[in-house]
């Protein structure tokens, strides 16, 4: 059976800029994201990728358009109301990690359910608990400058993952590691979509072809539109089925 939507998008307009110097750089997206599904978002640069990442996150407002995250209309929030929403329903993933380098992994996972207000014992374990999942418990006390570039993309997915938000978000997470760690990162997306106990919606932006593979669905964007919508066949059945009630055992140096 079909999921409801956790997050709706309608006829999104967004504007850049003001007076003769103003950009429309979305021009009525709409889109659903449904818990259990790894959806992409792929275009050319300069498409809007990113400025639509950044309303369904909350981060920006649209010019014209409702957005509906996790049961809240968002019309009308401000911004301190928006920062609430985002922080315990969307966690996201960027392409440089924004790891915080005198923190150690476990630290930079706990800083995201601290800024929600969630204190005590139970913070650690479930940041360690994080950790686990994307398989870095051997890395809990490390820093960032002692860690890989896979190893860092992991510990920005297990931060986004440990307060168990709506809606992952992921900007382009493989741009920055090589094949095999980009592959991984991708599976295990996969795999945290499709997790019977805890789906999630995961919708990552993206010009990488190596990410196709993983999808359940794909959005195609160009010049502010949503201009096409593709499910590949047997994704769902060739990657999700594979992963579920799976753990990818991670290669310690990746």
């Amino acid at each position: 059976m079909t999921q409801p939507s956790v997050l709706t998008a309608s006829n999104i307009v967004k504007d850049l800029g003001a007076g003769a110097g103003a950009v429309r750089a979305l021009k009525g997206v709409s889109l659903d994201l449904r818990p259990g599904e790894l959806t992409l978002l792929m275009g050319p640069s300069g498409s809007g990728k990113t400025t639509l990442l950044s309303i369904l996150g909350c981060i920006l407002t649209p010019t014209e358009g409702t957005l509906t995250l996790a049961g809240n209309d968002t019309f009308g929030l401000n911004a301190e109301q928006l920062a609430n929403l985002r922080r315990h329903h969307v966690g996201f993933i960027f392409q440089s990690y924004n790891l915080f380098p005198t923190l150690t992994a476990e630290e930079n996972v706990r800083l995201a359910l601290d800024v929600r207000g969630e204190r005590g014992p139970g913070v650690v374990v479930r940041a360690q608990r994080a950790l686990q999942q994307v398989g870095l418990g051997h890395r809990m006390k490390s820093y960032p400058g002692n860690m890989s570039g896979g190893e860092q993309q992991r510990v920005a997915v297990a931060r986004a993952i440990a307060g168990k938000p709506s809606v992952i978000l992921a900007d382009e997470p493989t741009a920055a590691l090589d094949s095999e760690n980009g592959n991984a990162v991708m599976e295990l997306l996969s795999e945290i979509a499709s997790n019977p106990e805890n789906q999630h919606a995961v919708l990552a932006v993206t010009h990488d072809p190596r990410t196709i593979k993983y999808a359940d669905r794909i959005l195609k964007i160009e010049d502010g539109r949503i201009v096409g919508e593709d499910r590949p066949p047997g994704g769902d059945d060739n990657i999700h089925k594979l992963s579920r009630g799976k753990k990818r055992k991670f290669d310690a140096k990746s």
